[in-house]
């Protein structure tokens, strides 16, 4: 018995011992509450930071390979947290080393999963994921993270960043370049970052290190800009190489940059007999050649689904569209091929074209795989250069996406290739207008509607319309007019073609508004402006610019007509605010016989800037406390 006391005693004391090792000392504790006060909204800091870029040379593949090693120090600011450590990896990279360790160096022995990454967006990725679920028991707790990433081919290493999901107290970005490779390394948003730079010769390499303190977490935000755009980074560039008597050109020029692409694209294969029938179906009673483009381009978009691949070089290659046209669904490289290679079975010019979308900063100026995202057609028709989006549905002939709108574009053009920029258009061709009269009917307002979109707004009202199952279409839409508001009854509804992508979107009908008038003694209060259109797009806490899908242009115009016997006694106040990225207008005038409110909301630019947000707000203050003000009309 006293062997088991004293064995017991021994672990208890090992045990205790063992804790306290992994423990936070008061001086973490210390340091967890002071970063708690800077970094309120985060649970998890990262007090140190190091990535360390190194280059190497498979002699075999006569590939340049990287290895980035990261070392990182958590820990935790609230009284408790939970978290996931994750690194993404594929078939161009592979994770050699993953794990956690305390701080006292010793191995923390989390379960570490490696999946194939989900993604809802995504029919097929080879994106794999390892990672680990990770607690941190009490405030100050800490763990030393450690993770291997070996790239088997440097054109698939881009960028690396300051900035992480939690905020980093210090960060050190070290590349280490050896003399027989060329290496351009581009710094991105470094203006107002006291970014400490040094480089170094040391032998046959040199050491280039980047240094940032004090770094805020990533934003967390929809509708922002993408990162490229916000965050300092580094973009890696390997040029050329000359090792051990071998030499060649990476990526030194844009040119080498469209040579790879198109080795990919040689690599296509297409049947023309499995598409000739098709397209002599769609153009054989086409009059005039745009009708035979258009036909194929709306086939394409009407009947191709769009799913999202990325599996090694096949992120990159454009699948065969023969496959593509048979499968009936390919992702945008896929559908772009498949337009090609309609069109030119009958017999126009069409190519391939990649292009980043506006989620992207970088131009062709820079010949890195981080440049593009995307894949599109370019016809060459007339002299002119048309641009087919397969995966925009019910984008016409000669329209262009936002996404898309005023970015660069490489065209391929045998061994050459062509660069040239997408159009831009302006807001007023998204147009979304409204437009009602109506008259008082005792307790509700009785009138008849109209709505047109036009544009990007036709095109989304459209493809979401398009998406509902047909036995549901006529409740969704009558939903949608009535703001599912049950004071809002929707009636004797008349559309345009609602699958017609070239004509404007007209819906009218009539509708019934309950709960809009009372009255008492000689006077009727009426609620008129019954909209309130964006009474609710209050952009709280932003730290990043506010993008919409598209430039947004919208009018409305509501006319009240004033019941015999009556005048008008008050009206609500009119608003008016002009400025570059945004106007809003809302105005009340009167005659005799009725009442109109007309109201312009127009964002130019499709964004309020950051810098506008606090503006914004206070405008949007204003704006609901006159869509609270009630119409006063009393007996003549």
């Amino acid at each position: 018995m006293k062997r088991l006391m004293t064995l017991a005693i021994a672990v208890f004391c090992c045990s205790v011992s063992a804790q306290k090792a992994f423990d936070p000392t008061p001086e973490d504790i210390s340091l967890a509450k002071n970063l708690r006060e800077t970094y309120s909204k985060d649970d998890i800091a990262i007090l140190e930071s190091s990535d360390n870029i190194e280059f190497g040379f498979d002699s075999d593949k006569k590939q340049v390979t990287v290895l980035n090693k990261v070392r990182e120090k958590l820990m935790n600011l609230n009284y408790r947290s939970d978290i996931h450590k994750y690194e993404f990896y594929n078939t161009e990279s592979r994770i050699d080393h993953f794990e956690l360790q305390y701080r006292n160096g010793k191995k923390a022995k989390f379960f570490v999963k490696d999946e194939y990454y989900a993604d809802k967006d995504l029919f097929y990725v080879d994106a794999r994921v390892k990672y680990m679920s990770v607690d941190f028991p009490v405030q100050g707790y800490s763990y030393l993270y450690e993770m291997d990433k070996q790239y088997d081919d440097v054109k698939y290493f881009t960028s690396v960043y300051f900035t992480d999901e939690y905020p980093v107290i210090d960060k050190t970005i070290k590349i280490i370049v050896p003399d027989w490779l060329d290496v351009d390394i581009r710094e991105f948003n470094f203006g107002g970052y006291d970014i400490v730079k040094q480089k170094t010769p040391s032998g046959k390499t040199t050491e280039y290190t980047y240094r940032l303190k004090n770094i805020p977490a990533a934003f967390k935000e929809e509708n922002a800009p993408g990162r490229s755009y916000l965050y300092p980074h580094l973009l890696i560039v390997a040029k050329s190489y000359d090792k051990d008597g071998q030499k060649a050109a990476l990526f030194n020029s844009t040119a080498d940059l469209y040579k790879w692409y198109k080795s990919l694209v040689d690599m296509t294969k297409t049947n023309e007999s499995v598409l000739k029938p098709k397209v002599d179906e769609l153009t054989a009673k086409a009059k005039t050649d745009e009708e035979k483009i258009k036909n194929i381009y709306y086939w394409v978009q009407d009947n191709i689904r769009y799913i999202a691949f990325e599996d090694g070089i096949a992120g990159f290659k454009p699948d065969d569209a023969d496959k593509v046209f048979t499968k009936r669904y390919g992702d945008c490289k896929g559908m772009a091929n498949l337009i090609k290679e309609m069109l030119k079975v009958a017999g126009f010019d069409a190519r391939l074209a990649w292009i980043g979308t506006k989620h992207i900063a970088y131009d062709y100026t820079l010949p890195s795989l981080a440049v593009d995202n995307h894949m599109i057609c370019a016809l060459i028709y007339k002299g002119k250069k048309y641009y087919l989006d397969g995966t925009e549905k019910f984008n016409p002939f000669g329209q262009y996406a936002e996404r898309i709108q005023n970015k660069e574009v490489m065209i391929e053009d045998g061994d050459k290739f062509i660069i040239d920029k997408i159009p831009s258009s302006s807001d007023t061709k998204n147009k979304e207008t409204f437009a009602i009269r109506m008259s008082i009917d005792k307790e509700s307002l009785k009138g008849k509607c109209s709505r047109t979109f036009a544009g990007e707004s036709c095109m989304e009202f459209l493809y979401g319309f398009n998406q509902i199952e047909n036995n549901k279409q006529k409740d969704a839409l009558s939903n949608y007019l009535s703001k599912r508001d049950k004071n809002i009854k929707v009636s004797n509804l008349v559309t345009t073609d609602m699958s017609n992508r070239e004509q404007q979107l007209k819906l009218d009908y009539d509708v019934t508004l309950d709960n809009k008038v009372s009255g008492f003694d000689d006077e009727i209060y009426v609620d008129m402006d019954f909209l309130r259109e964006f009474g609710n797009f209050f952009l709280k806490e932003r730290k990043t610019d506010y993008q919409f899908d598209y430039k947004t242009n919208y009018e409305s115009s509501i006319v009240l007509e004033i019941p015999s016997g009556y005048k008008v006694d008050k009206l609500p106040d009119s608003l008016t605010y002009k400025g570059k990225d945004y106007s809003v207008t809302l105005n009340f005038t009167k005659t005799p016989t009725e009442i109109t409110c007309k109201k312009a909301f127009e964002f130019p630019n499709g964004t309020i800037p950051i810098k506008e947000i606090t503006a914004w707000n206070d405008l949007l203050t204003n704006l609901n406390t006159i869509y609270k003000q009630q119409i006063v009309l009393t007996k003549s």
